[in-house]
């Protein structure tokens, strides 16, 4: 693969950190621990389907998605191999 300036298997590297980060990032975001019987934010009761489907939930559905939502701000761009980083 022609890279240009950068050394052989450069463009593998920024690939698998992209990688890695993005796995991080989603395992950074699951719960753990026990399930609560009542929504952290809420205090709503969380069903005991959910408390047993997703181990360590903390929110009811609808907190959930409220916060899921907030949470697609990200846009997942990796900086580290964009020029307009190296020009900054």
């Amino acid at each position: 693969m022609a890279t240009g300036w950068a050394r052989e298997g450069a463009v593998q590297e920024q690939i698998d950190a992209t990688v890695t980060d993005a796995v991080a990032r989603a395992r950074s975001g699951l719960p753990a621990g026990p399930s609560l019987s009542h929504c952290a934010e809420c205090d709503a009761a969380i069903p005991e389907g959910r408390r047993l489907a997703v181990p360590g939930v903390r929110l009811c559905v609808a907190c959930q998605d409220a916060h899921d939502r907030e949470a697609t701000a990200f846009s997942g761009y990796n900086r580290r191999g964009s020029k307009d980083s190296q020009l900054r």
